[in-house]
């Protein structure tokens, strides 16, 4: 409630000061008995804090235990059950790799043995065709040259029988030639051997 500055006039700045606080509803009640301190820092209610002090923290510990302690534990056991797992499986995996490159390295390395006795064979069997080309090649021409040396010897006889035969025609016809005058067979033939030896 408003009160008129008149009225305020009339009645006294004090009155109306009063009046307006009881109009209004804001005076705080006095009370007589009652220390002016705050409540929490009474001492007359020291004992009924620390029973609800107590009260409260034996209630807020079990409620830690029972319920909020066992959930974060249960976290953590499923998170380091998980960490244990994913350390499992990354070390089998490495595992598995290691023995996947080492399982490689050996295909590999028999690979290339294998390889080399291939190569080594391949040389090997071509040394050995070239070989036994050559042996052939020299065994035919051995025969070629023993076949031909027998001819040259054939022939060689030939013309051997037969340079007698030539000599003696050669020397009949020379001698009558030279001398127009004829000789007996014999003679040349006994002439022609003397001339060979």
């Amino acid at each position: 409630m408003f009160v008129a500055k008149a009225y305020a006039e009339e009645t006294g700045g004090k009155a109306s000061a009063e009046g307006d606080a009881h109009a209004a509803g804001t005076e705080v009640p006095h009370n007589e008995g009652a220390s002016g301190a705050f409540p929490p820092f009474d001492s007359s209610t020291f004992p009924s804090q620390l029973l609800w002090l107590a009260i409260t923290f034996g209630l807020f510990y079990l409620f830690l235990q029972k319920v909020v302690l066992p959930r974060i534990g249960a976290i953590f056991e499923t998170r380091s059950d998980r960490i244990a797992q994913d350390l499992d499986q990354a070390a089998r995996m490495r595992d598995e790799a290691d023995e996947a490159i080492a399982a490689y390295e050996q295909e590999l390395a028999d690979a290339k043995s294998k390889a080399n006795e291939i190569g080594q064979q391949a040389r090997d069997s071509a040394k050995a065709e070239a070989d036994a080309e050559r042996k052939a090649a020299e065994a035919e021409l051995e025969s070629k040259l023993e076949g031909s040396a027998a001819q040259i010897e054939k022939i060689k006889d030939a013309a051997m029988s037969e340079i007698g035969t030539i000599a003696e025609d050669t020397a009949s016809t020379i001698i009558e030639a030279l001398t127009g005058g004829k000789t007996t067979k014999a003679e040349i033939q006994a002439a022609v051997s003397r001339a060979r030896n």
